[in-house]
């Protein structure tokens, strides 16, 4: 049985090796029927290339992924 492995390649330099990078913040926002604001907590989760240090969204890895699954299942 025959296998490949595909990586996420940065698009600055073509490193495959990120670090992950965790922002923590609190959204405030008022709503009509309170005087008290209302919070949400929130975790933003990135990736920096450990080479050129560019940063990329989760949601840019996984789109480009499902591409190249997508561009595999044509191929194979």
């Amino acid at each position: 049985m025959d296998s490949t492995k595909d990586y996420f390649l940065c698009d600055g330099c073509q490193n495959k090796d990120f670090a992950k990078i965790y922002n923590f913040s609190m959204l405030f926002y008022t709503v009509n029927f309170s005087d008290d604001l209302v919070y949400e907590r929130l975790t933003e989760e990135i990736y920096q290339c450990t080479r050129c240090r560019k940063i990329f969204a989760r949601e840019k890895i996984d789109k480009t992924l499902t591409e190249i699954k997508k561009t595999r299942k044509v191929k194979g």
